[in-house]
């Protein structure tokens, strides 16, 4: 017993090498084994192993040699963005949206499938067919699959406990992925996941703490606590858009009247401003995008839409840094196109709303990740998970 312990343990420790170089390598442009040595305080010896095993893998490569300075020139190292690609999928909203994504986070290739009216074992065979796509579209070896998924997610467990959109209830969906491709599968919720991407990829330095609220579809949001994403006890935490805001709204997807994705959303969006008359909105069509929106979003008539939208955006966001006293809060999604036309009163009423003494400190922004974001959280899921990277 005692010897399959320190088998355990001498293996968990390689691990923790392993990926401790590997990260110091991917932090570093370019490095060296003795400064790779210097800086994890690991051995010669010990660095030189793992550095061949790795590049071996073709994970790392020698790039070359640093300058003379009068003894022998080390070689230096750096991580090749392009040795593996990681498939990541974006099932969040009105087309199930699929990339491949190098080491660096950099997206190599794209895939949109429209969801249309597909649920349940439709939704999920398209899902399948996303994923085969992706891979014959690579030219290099697949490190994983990671999902942004909508509704409530066990990212534990890889199940969709409930995903309304889609018609989805307690469905093993990394089980079933990971089965069909035999490739490392991760899950969360995609406000999870754009949360994740933000804070990795979204240039917010000294940050521990943040919050993203993703409006696409539906409304949801995303919390990180000293670096780790928050789960809640139920996997619930910052489901913000089943909260009720309108004592007489209309009915939600999930039942209830007057949630706050009843009225900040792309189809709440959309439903207030077709129901304008043809005089406030001259170009109103039934085909209207968002992006038309955008376009018009200095119109009177729409900039009322979006002021409400922001007013019950920022009491919500209000009652969260109460509750949390988060500085640094980022909306993405694709409602976040309307940039500072909804930031400015979803502003304003966070500091009506909340507790004056911590909303001075409070920051909220409009993320620069775009329609990606999901995308690059659920590839940043397989790069922590596979190689420590994120």
């Amino acid at each position: 017993m005692a010897s399959t312990d320190r088998k355990a343990t001498r293996a968990q420790i390689k691990t923790h090498n392993r990926r401790l170089i590997l990260r110091t390598i991917y932090d570093h442009s370019e490095i060296s084994r003795a400064e790779i040595a210097r800086i994890t305080h690991l051995t010669r010896p010990t660095v030189s192993s793992i550095v061949a095993e790795l590049i071996a893998e073709t994970l790392v490569a020698e790039t070359g040699q640093t300058a003379s300075r009068g003894g022998k020139p080390a070689i230096l190292l750096r991580v090749v963005p392009d040795s593996y690609f990681v498939i990541g999928l974006d099932l969040a909203d009105s087309e199930f949206r699929g990339c491949l994504v190098n080491l660096r986070g950099e997206i190599r290739h794209r895939t949109v499938l429209p969801v249309t009216s597909a649920h349940g074992d439709e939704a999920l065979a398209l899902v399948f067919r996303l994923v085969e796509m992706l891979i014959a579209a690579s030219d290099s070896p697949i490190l994983g699959i990671g999902i942004g998924a909508p509704g409530l997610i066990d990212a534990e467990q890889g199940i969709v406990r409930r995903a309304v959109n889609l018609n989805w209830k307690n469905l093993p969906l990394r089980q079933l992925l990971a089965e069909k491709y035999h490739l490392p599968t991760y899950i969360a919720n995609d406000s999870q996941a754009a949360t994740l991407a933000e804070y990795t990829f979204g240039h917010h330095p000294g940050v521990s703490n943040l919050v993203v609220v993703k409006i696409g579809v539906g409304v949801s949001s995303g919390i990180i606590i000293n670096g780790q994403l928050f789960h809640g006890d139920g996997s619930g935490a910052g489901e913000i858009g089943h909260v009720r805001v309108e004592e007489n709204g209309v009915q939600c997807r999930c039942g209830n009247y007057g949630c706050l994705e009843t009225v900040v959303s792309s189809p709440a969006l959309l439903r207030q401003i077709k129901n304008l008359p043809q005089t406030a909105f001259p170009t109103l069509t039934d085909n209207l995008t968002l992006e038309e929106i955008v376009a018009a979003a200095d119109m009177p008539a729409v900039q009322n839409i979006i002021r409400k939208m922001g007013d019950y955006l920022g009491q919500v966001l209000a009652a969260m840094v109460g509750t949390l006293n988060i500085h640094q809060f980022v909306i993405g999604g694709t409602v976040a196109q309307l940039g500072d036309a909804l930031l400015q009163p979803t502003r304003r009423a966070m500091d009506e709303h909340a507790p004056p003494f911590l909303i001075g400190d409070t920051k909220l922004a409009i993320s620069k990740l775009g329609q990606d974001i999901v995308v690059l959280g659920a590839s940043a899921l397989v790069l922590a998970n596979e190689l420590g990277l994120v």
